[in-house]
């Protein structure tokens, strides 16, 4: 397999930016052009889902019936990362109404498993793999409340594309082979069942390798009853009945009841300005506010005068971000079974009493005293102004091992993320949405759409967020590049799974860094590595309203496809 790496062009050279500012750079990161284009945009991680969202916008449909389009595809085409055995969360830019609005598609932890069954076990982590860790898959619902409140178009033909690739077969691309041959295995030889079956047998009894043709008929057959019978076609009936009937067979607790009673939720996106643009995220369960809280701590620097990948950059950075997951450990829940408090975390005055805290070297830090894996991400723009952050994911890989038999799909593992320990925010409880990972964003400025963008990868996820801003704002990138530049990844902090911080923790450095910056680091007492992975993965889609053109980006370190139109 080949290692993607961002390449590096290194010079000195005078440009015009998209922020409309004359700069001088000595380092572009760029591996390729920004795509520009007037009427339409798609950012995902596959070239054909990317293809079938800009066919949905070129015959009539609108920005969030092109991502529901894409993320089927995307269950079908990169089962590493996704799937309607996961969840969805969105924001979403309506074009009338000129507002936000935040849809949290997560699932809920059955209702009949409680935290006496885990301590009884004796566990003291929920497993990752197998029927303990599975909640109510949230995307399918995720879908049609996206679709009834903003889709122009019928969902058997926002279907129909995934559908016949399901049907017919598309080649694997390169490293979503490399991660199908990984993961299938891992399941067949953990003697999982329905995995042969899945996704061996229905390909002529071989998984395909790179450049080879995948099918689906399971998945297909399930799609084609979602688009005919609507999101009960999933949560009720024969489709429920068979998943909650493999999982209860497999030692598990998910019920016919948990898939029926399923709902997703309308929240409102939650920001903070950043040096005159408003950041957005969505509110706990999911992990967003952090990078909210990031970007709250290192606005009080001027980064005017420090030099991006430089020493100082990265330890203030990761000074920010270690104060920030500690508050992520203490605090971050389902706000309907939790107190989490939002608003003080993301005010002005807790970032300066968090900001004071840091200092010229590398520390550990307590959360603050308030009272009171895999995945894809994609972006859609359309000519009338709507667009769509879209994430979604089944957790770790292709999730959790439990393959409903002839439905062509895996459930996710994201209850793994529950903490047992008792009296936390985030410890087990019936009915409850676990810690999320996953987490969509949005820029606005002056009250006008400004960036859509998402950055994949688990726990870097916040970091990815701050850094894609502070490369736009504070370093003048356009969007490729901001997506491009090396980036870094702090490791250690304290979990909301219970997990308490490992000392000062490690930064994990991509290439591009320099070894001055590296020495610096190590001068200010943090511990540094390098990693080839875990950086995560960027779709964005920028917005010029001077000149009325969408300029679009994708992640150069996997297969994905910006293209417009």
């Amino acid at each position: 397999m080949k290692i993607f790496i961002p390449s590096v062009l290194v010079c000195c050279c005078f440009v015009f930016n998209s922020f409309g500012q004359d700069r001088v750079t000595g380092e572009l990161f760029a591996t390729r052009s920004e795509v520009l284009a007037q009427n339409g945009m798609v950012a995902t991680s596959h070239p054909l889902a990317t293809q079938i969202g800009l066919d949905i916008l070129k015959n009539g449909g609108n920005a969030i019936d092109a991502a529901i389009a894409a993320n089927a595809a995307l269950g079908l085409m990169e089962p590493t990362g996704s799937g309607i055995g996961g969840d969805l969360f969105a924001i979403v830019w309506d074009a009338k109404t000129k507002k936000l609005y935040g849809l949290n598609a997560s699932g809920r932890s059955p209702k009949k498993l409680t935290l006496n069954y885990f301590e009884k076990e004796k566990l003291e982590q929920i497993p990752s793999f197998g029927p303990l860790p599975v909640s109510v898959p949230g995307a399918v619902d995720g879908w049609f409340e996206l679709h009834k409140k903003f889709g122009s178009i019928d969902m058997d033909k926002i279907l129909a594309p995934a559908i016949s690739y399901a049907e017919n077969g598309f080649p694997l691309t390169e490293l979503i082979a490399y991660y199908m041959q990984r993961s299938v295995s891992f399941f067949n030889k953990s003697g999982y069942p329905n995995i042969t079956d899945t996704y061996i047998t229905q390909n002529n009894g071989r998984l395909p390798d790179e450049g080879e043709i995948y099918k689906n008929p399971y998945l297909a057959n399930t799609y084609k009853k979602i688009a005919k019978g609507g999101r009960d076609a999933f949560y009720k009936g024969e489709v429920a009945k068979t998943i909650a009937n493999f999982i209860q067979q497999q030692g598990g607790f998910l019920s016919e009841k948990d898939l029926a009673e399923h709902h997703s939720e309308w929240v409102t996106p939650v920001s903070v300005n950043y040096r005159g643009y408003d950041v957005w995220e969505l509110p706990p369960n999911g992990q967003g506010i952090a990078a909210l809280q990031m970007l709250q701590i290192l606005k009080g620097f001027d980064f005017s005068e420090i030099e991006f990948g430089s020493t100082e950059h990265l330890h203030l950075f990761t000074e920010a971000k270690k104060l920030a997951f500690e508050d992520r450990a203490r605090y971050y829940a389902d706000m309907i079974f939790a107190k989490v408090p939002v608003t003080e975390l993301l005010s002005d005055n807790y970032a300066m009493k968090r900001r004071k805290l840091i200092g010229d070297r590398a520390s550990a830090y307590e959360a603050g005293e308030i009272s009171a894996g895999e995945t894809i991400y994609m972006t859609v723009a359309d000519k009338d102004g709507n667009m769509i952050s879209l994430i979604q994911s089944n957790y770790r890989g292709m999730g959790s091992g439990m393959v409903p038999p002839k439905l062509g799909f895996m459930l996710q593992n994201r209850g793994e993320l529950f903490s047992l320990k008792k009296g936390q925010a985030n410890t087990y409880e019936p009915g409850k949405r676990p810690f999320h990972t996953i987490i969509p964003a949005f820029i606005t400025k002056d009250g006008a759409p400004f960036m859509s963008f998402g950055v994949m990868g688990g726990d870097f996820q916040p970091q990815g967020h701050a850094q894609i801003v502070m490369n736009m704002i504070d370093f003048n990138m356009n969007v490729q590049e901001a997506g491009d530049a090396p980036r870094w990844d702090h490791t250690g902090s304290s979990t909301p799974t219970g997990l308490p911080q490992e000392g000062i923790g490690e930064i994990r450095l991509e290439s591009g860094i320099s070894y001055e910056t590296i020495r610096g680091l190590m001068d200010k007492g943090h511990k540094v590595s390098f990693g080839r992975g875990g950086y995560g993965g960027y779709q964005a889609i920028m917005w010029d309203s001077k000149n009325k053109v969408y300029h679009g980006a994708s992640e150069s370190r996997k297969d994905g496809q910006a293209a417009g139109y």
